[in-house]
């Protein structure tokens, strides 16, 4: 049975700032279901060390000691279902009130890195499989290959890019100081990327033996200059070793059948009835109109350029002036935030603004909602209309990325679909759909409903990803 060990710097049940968190919670369940040893390795943050620490087991205390650190690692573990999770503490580099966005993240996050091998080194954990996770690991395959060469038995290393947008770029200086090998390697341009920085992810994409990422539409995106984020040229180096594989979701977690947070729960079977609890539950919660027959739209999303929120403030006045409602549950920057805080006081009870995210609202305005907003300039995946589907709830999305490759298209004449779609990135085609969404709800419910029973039994569960992991494992192994 191949070991798999999980390599990031977030994982649910314990710590989420985005959906790679999701993934690290989800995918070592599903790799474990079909037969791998799977373990995650992450920090211990403060905040988990506050409401968790009691519930971990203290494994061990090592040094760390390369470049310029000399420290230890505390390495503590619990077993969540049958995948056991690995945090590393250590009080200066990890509890903090936050966990990104600090001057030291360079030096944090190669700590991190450090004290995974080590652990492994001291046979506190093997793995045959390391998988790490965005730029935070990105160093990884290059340790394995010549810090720790013949320090630690040799895994295949997998580097899955979450998100191309944030590289982990710091001074080269970090490479002998912290990282523990020559800043040679910024001078020969191997890791150089900008003037005097070097990326953590570039050192993944180049020295993994298999490059992933989220979606197949991404895979062939970022070879682009216009998603590649000047990574491009290092990503056709490895064109031959770069895959695409969908995320899925947490179909225990998200489930309106057994959800306890929502006002009714429904099935296929029962979704008319159910959609229409949880729509006049959600209304009179959040102070909208209780009218059964009005179409309510939802965004949940970090409020982002990258997310389209922009597309729906310069359309708001516009859409706002047809028979919907809207609701709007997310964080963003302080002007976009201010903003929409606006829309309830001029839009009373047809548009609420929620700022900031509670998990059980999200749950119940999925379940409530009967559109999706996603109008997304990219997105590797998406998570937000996987969930809607499978409650029921059509997504309305920018053909990209795992947009694209997740959501297919309402046809009029075949009645085929399980969303909404546009292509080019502008308001008036998103305008344009989404008005053509509102006139089939109004105008076709019989269409809508056979639409969100469609969503409904699209498999958006991580089963068929997991086992293009393992094919590419196989592959990999032999």
């Amino acid at each position: 049975m191949k070991k798999i060990l999980f390599a990031a710097s977030e994982g649910l049940p314990f710590v989420k700032t985005g959906g790679l968190a999701d993934v690290v919670g989800s995918l070592p369940q599903e790799l474990s279901a079909i037969g791998f040893d799977v373990s995650v390795i992450i920090p211990l943050y403060l905040k988990t060390a506050r409401t968790q620490h009691h519930t971990l087991t203290k494994i061990a205390t090592y040094p760390v000691i390369v470049g310029s650190l000399n420290t230890v690692a505390t390495l503590y573990s619990r077993l969540v279902g049958d995948v056991t999770y690995y945090l590393i503490e250590h009080a200066g580099y990890f509890e903090r009130e936050g966990y990104y966005g600090y001057p030291d993240d360079g030096e944090r996050f190669s700590f991190l890195q450090h004290a995974i091998l080590r652990a492994i080194e001291e046979k506190h954990i093997s793995a045959d499989v390391l998988h790490c996770h965005d730029w935070h690991t990105g160093f990884l395959p290059l340790l394995c290959k010549t810090v720790y060469l013949h320090r630690i038995p040799q895994p295949l290393t997998l580097y899955t890019i979450h998100n191309l947008a944030f590289q982990g770029n710091f001074p080269y200086g970090l490479l002998e100081s912290c990282i523990g090998v020559s800043n040679q390697m910024y001078f020969d341009g191997t890791l150089r990327f900008h003037e005097g920085m070097v990326s953590f992810m570039k050192a993944g994409i180049l020295y993994a033996d298999a490059v992933t990422t989220v979606s197949e539409t991404y895979a062939h995106e970022i070879l682009t200059s216009d998603f590649g984020e000047h990574m491009e040229d290092v990503l056709r180096m490895r064109k031959k070793d770069l895959y695409g594989i969908v995320n899925g979701i947490d179909v225990k977690s998200w489930n309106p059948t057994v959800d306890t947070a929502l006002a009714k729960s429904f099935d296929t079977r029962t979704v008319e009835k159910g959609k229409a609890a949880n729509k006049a539950a959600i209304q009179a919660e959040l102070g909208l109109r209780q009218d059964p027959g009005v179409m309510l739209v939802a965004m949940v999303s970090r409020l982002t350029p990258q997310k389209g929120i922009q597309i729906l403030m310069e359309t708001m006045h516009e859409i706002m002036g047809w028979d919907m409602q809207l609701i709007i549950l997310g964080t963003g920057d302080n002007w976009t935030e201010n903003e929409l805080r606006q829309i309830e006081y001029r839009y009373p009870r047809r548009a609420v603004f929620y700022c900031g995210y509670h998990e059980e609202l999200a749950h119940r305005i999925y379940a409530g909602a009967d559109m999706l907003l996603m109008p997304s300039a990219f997105e590797p995946c998406g998570i937000s209309q996987l969930i809607a589907m499978h409650y029921g709830t059509l997504p309305l999305v920018r053909e990209t990325g795992g947009l694209k490759d997740t959501v297919e298209p309402y046809n009029e004449f075949t009645t085929k679909g399980t969303g909404f779609t546009f292509t080019n990135f502008n308001r008036e085609d998103f305008k344009h759909i989404l008005k053509y969404a509102l006139d089939t709800y109004y105008r076709n419910p019989e269409n809508w409903k056979k639409l969100v029973k469609q969503a409904m039994k699209k498999d958006v569960s991580w089963s068929k990803s997991a086992k293009e992991y393992a094919k590419l494992i196989e592959r990999k192994t032999k």
